[in-house]
């Protein structure tokens, strides 16, 4: 086998027993690797009464075919559970050295279950795994944990990943940590290994896959990498980090202000430019990426300290969403969750919610214990700290935007969230395809499960789908667009790609042929995303979502007075009604038909949701 291992490590942390199994090669060819692969090995496994915290609830580790072989941008691996925040179907994907690693153990995956009594880490190399005490870790923080596990095993070849003090407290917008401040961020899968009692997962090793055209693959990815490195945007990319949008985004009223109620704000303060002049940043990037987007303060502080720098979301999240334009408030708002583990876009979603409902009188410094005004700095930071700890109104906000709102007796539809999970820094009035993205994404409210809004600002498209740039404000024409769009990037996190990387979809092909032997063309590519968008819809359909759940709250489709988005709201069910009837979903419940099921080779599937209902359509 050509590109992979075919070896999946079962875990029970119950037992502390391990089992290695064979994975299919037809299997990994339809559904690559990621969080596809992790999907369909979970599916079995996925009762529709499931406790997220339970010791039932997978946990998946996973790599895809790019990670390792030398294709730039692929030092990537994903996460999936059952989300603790949404109840749903839950991922998150993350860079560094940890994929490299992960992939090097010989394993595509890792399945974990079970819980363990204690706290523990484990430690895989190659296909020795151990379980160690982490004891004396419980209560570290990431940076703390990973320089004891360092110090006790001595070992420079480890990567590690593991959690904070928010993901030991079952915060369930908790993240799972590794490297300098990358994260799996979204999601709250870091409750999951609090729930398991697992600090740390730690991983070296010395496998390597076989290429099935090993000079082709060597001479693509060097070709690839240097055409990346020449890319216009890459320089402004490197200098400023993922940050250079906030000055862009606000132009296009792309970047939501004072809980989603504004668009209009001083992005000349916290713009790229703004922190470059400011502090000394050096900038990062993950294992073979020609870019580094990511960001590391020099000399921060009275301490003089190296600390992780903010990126776009987080910058937007604790900047304009909650009024604050103070550069170091920023700083220390992202240090402190990256520290905590803790996923920045949901804490400043939720912090900017609170603040609205302190602004709209429905919180008071009497119900919630202390003042809560917009911009302020100490009230950002000690309202992480209160989340994190679960103390005071942090036991409220620690549980996410939805269920505040469902215990202050709110209507769900001020909440800045879909199906659970908080909406990301993209306003859907700027660009109105991506109201469609967020309400079908698999996991709740995601750009980057069809960054819809780059594609209409100035990119060139993907010529081989006919995914072309239009008017972000229209409706017509764009469902099928973004089913294109969605189900391309849903490969993104098979193969597990960056979704910075600007690769054609006949390029991922070439590289796949001279990998694994297999033939493979766009189409087929497409397809493969199709079959995981359904695969996971129907892990949601059957953990109770239907067609009422696909919606964008009424608060982000008010149309705003200000900007250039101004009395411009997304035809939400346009875009719905057309996207159903393309993707071959059934409108009155919100699941596959068994037609799509068929064509996608989902038959499985199809007994599960429909069962003896007979409908000509289903």
């Amino acid at each position: 086998m050509y590109g992979y291992f075919g070896k999946l490590l079962k875990i029970d942390l119950t037992q502390k027993s391990t089992e290695i199994l064979d994975l299919d090669e037809q299997e990994l060819r339809s559904y690559l690797g990621g969080t596809s692969l992790a999907a369909k090995l979970m599916y079995d496994d996925i009762d529709p009464d499931i406790d997220p915290l339970s010791a039932e609830n997978p946990l998946v580790f996973s790599v895809g075919p790019l990670t390792g072989s030398g294709f730039p941008m692929s030092s990537r691996s994903a996460v999936c559970a059952i989300s603790p925040l949404t109840k749903i179907w839950g991922e998150a994907t993350t860079g560094g050295v940890f994929p490299i690693k992960l992939k090097a153990t010989g394993f595509d995956a890792i399945y974990i279950i079970g819980k363990s009594q204690v706290p523990i880490y484990i430690k895989i190399h190659n296909d020795k795994i151990e379980f160690k005490d982490a004891k004396k870790l419980w209560g570290l923080d990431i940076y703390e944990c990973q320089k004891l596990i360092r110090e006790e095993l001595n070992d420079k070849k480890i990567a590690i990943s593991c959690i904070g003090k928010a993901g030991e407290n079952l915060v369930r917008i908790s993240s799972i940590m590794n490297d300098e401040g990358r994260a799996a961020g979204r999601c709250g899968l870091g409750a999951i290994m609090g729930s398991k009692n697992l600090k740390a997962i730690v991983v070296s090793g010395t496998s390597r896959v076989e290429f099935a055209q090993r000079k082709n693959v060597l001479e693509m990815a060097k070709e690839l990498t240097i055409d990346i490195k020449n890319d216009p945007g890459v320089v402004a990319m490197r200098e400023l980090g993922t940050n250079q949008w906030l000055d862009a985004g606000m132009y296009m009223a792309d970047v939501p202000a004072k809980y989603f109620t504004k668009s209009v704000f001083p992005a000349q303060k916290i713009s790229g430019i703004a922190f470059r002049e400011k502090y000394s940043i050096q900038n990062y990037a993950c294992a073979g990426c020609p870019i580094g987007c990511g960001r590391r303060l020099l000399n921060y502080g009275n301490d003089n300290a190296v600390i992780d720098g903010p990126e776009y979301e987080t910058v937007a999240a604790f900047g304009p969403l909650v009024m604050n334009f103070d550069k170091d408030v920023i700083i220390k708002a992202n240090h402190l969750c990256n520290k905590e583990g803790i996923d920045t876009i949901s804490t400043g979603v939720i912090i900017s919610y609170v603040m609205y409902l302190y602004e709209q009188k429905v919180l008071t410094k009497e119900n919630s214990g202390m003042e809560i005004k917009w911009g302020d700095g100490e009230t950002i930071l000690k309202l992480i700290e209160m989340i994190v700890n679960r103390q005071g109104i942090g036991e409220l906000l620690s549980k996410g935007t939805r269920e505040i709102a469902r215990e202050l007796g709110r209507d769900e539809e001020e909440t800045a969230q879909v199906k659970g999970l908080e909406l990301p820094m993209h306003d859907v009035r700027a660009f109105h395809v991506m109201s469609l993205i967020y309400a079908t994404s698999p996991r709740g409210a995601c750009h980057n499960k069809g960054d819809y809004y780059l594609i209409d600002f100035f990119s060139d498209g993907i010529q081989e789908y006919k995914i072309t740039m239009g008017d972000r404000f229209k409706a017509r024409g764009k469902a099928r667009k973004a089913i294109k769009l969605q189900s391309f990037r849903e490969v993104f996190d098979s193969l597990t790609l960056c979704k910075f990387s600007s690769v054609s979809p006949t390029e991922i092909c070439n590289f796949l042929i001279y990998l694994t032997g297999w033939d493979i063309n766009p189409d087929e590519l497409l397809e493969i995303g199709d079959r995981s968008i359904n695969l996971k819809r129907a892990i949601n359909n059957r953990l109770g979502i239907t067609r009422e759940n696909d919606k964008i709250p009424n608060h982000v489709l008010k149309p705003l007075n200000e900007g250039s988005s101004r009395d411009k709201v997304p035809n939400i069910n346009k875009l719905l009604t057309d996207y159903y009837k393309k993707r071959s979903w059934d409108w009155e419940t919100g699941k596959p038909t068994k037609k799509a099921l068929k064509n996608l080779n989902l038959d499985f599937l199809i007994k599960d949701l429909w069962n003896n209902e007979n409908s000509e359509l289903k």
